[in-house]
């Protein structure tokens, strides 16, 4: 293993015409995966797909959007359509249960998320966060968290700062806030904090990212897809997949002007160590 996608979500439909195939292309580009439950249903075809497969592993939680009466794609670039449901609570014993999985090896994603949400949905989202930190306290595992701030509803604040705060009272254990999109400031507290960052293939085509990655501690860093979504260049405007985080060390790479083989080694010694892989 060489390369690691430390989340997606390959347990979704969108792979259900050819999973194994994927998981395959994956093996072949020696890259391990991190399949992260959003509800207790695909946090449980999370950890049966790790059970199947050598290097993969599951994270279980409940997603930020579905602490609400309504929402639509977690991603708006997704590709799978409305995932409308009703508002979910969360259930603590069942997710305990999944945490204990030995293949289980981060709880999430969770956090705060004021893209998508009524500013109504906040108040319920925090105490779905503290369930879920108080659960990674009680197994000892750290956390997987989606972050995101409105670009509308400036009176919320920052999601990210928030979240720390949160974190800052109630975790004993590390996150990583998946698919950072924030500001240079917010990065900096997350990495004052003791907390780890990931990037997309995002990194492949925007340039809005360069400084964040240049600025970046490299022992501070993961990479992923968040498949099925935001696939990297050359491969925009289709299904992402795990084997294209090869992309995303490139990127790394490329933006910091460091080689390859060194960018490749150190995200995947981050992701031992924050993870506790075998």
């Amino acid at each position: 293993m060489k390369y690691i996608d430390i989340h997606g979500h390959i347990q979704f439909a969108a792979y259900d015409a050819d999973r194994d195939a994927v998981i395959q292309r994956a093996r072949d580009a020696s890259v391990g995966i991190i399949s992260v439950g959003t509800d207790l249903e695909l946090s449980r075809k999370a950890i049966q797909l790790a059970e199947q497969n050598q290097d993969m592993w599951a994270i279980v939680g409940l997603h930020p959007v579905y602490c609400g009466e309504s929402h639509n794609d977690p991603q708006e670039t997704g590709d799978e359509g409305d995932h409308s449901r009703p508002k979910q609570e969360f259930n603590y014993e069942a997710f305990k249960k999944l945490a204990e999985h030995p293949k289980v090896v981060a709880i999430g994603e969770c956090g705060l998320d004021f893209f998508h949400s009524q500013p109504e949905d906040i108040a319920f989202q925090r105490e779905v966060f503290i369930q879920h930190i108080k659960l990674a306290n009680e197994v000892g595992k750290p956390l997987m968290l989606h972050v995101r701030n409105s670009k509308t509803l400036t009176d919320l604040g920052s999601a990210y700062l928030e979240s720390l705060k949160i974190l800052k009272e109630h975790a004993t254990v590390k996150a990583n806030f998946h698919f950072f999109a924030g500001t240079l400031e917010e990065m900096k507290a997350i990495i004052d904090a003791g907390h780890y960052v990931s990037f997309t293939g995002v990194l492949s085509f925007a340039k809005n990212y360069d400084e964040l990655i240049k600025t970046v501690p490299m022992n501070r860093i993961m990479t992923e897809t968040d498949c099925p979504y935001v696939a990297p260049a050359p491969y925009r405007g289709k299904r992402n997949e795990p084997s294209y985080v090869t992309e995303v060390v490139k990127a790394i790479a490329r933006i910091r002007g460091e080689d390859e083989e060194v960018v490749a080694k150190q995200v995947m010694e981050n992701a031992r160590e924050f993870f506790k892989l075998d």
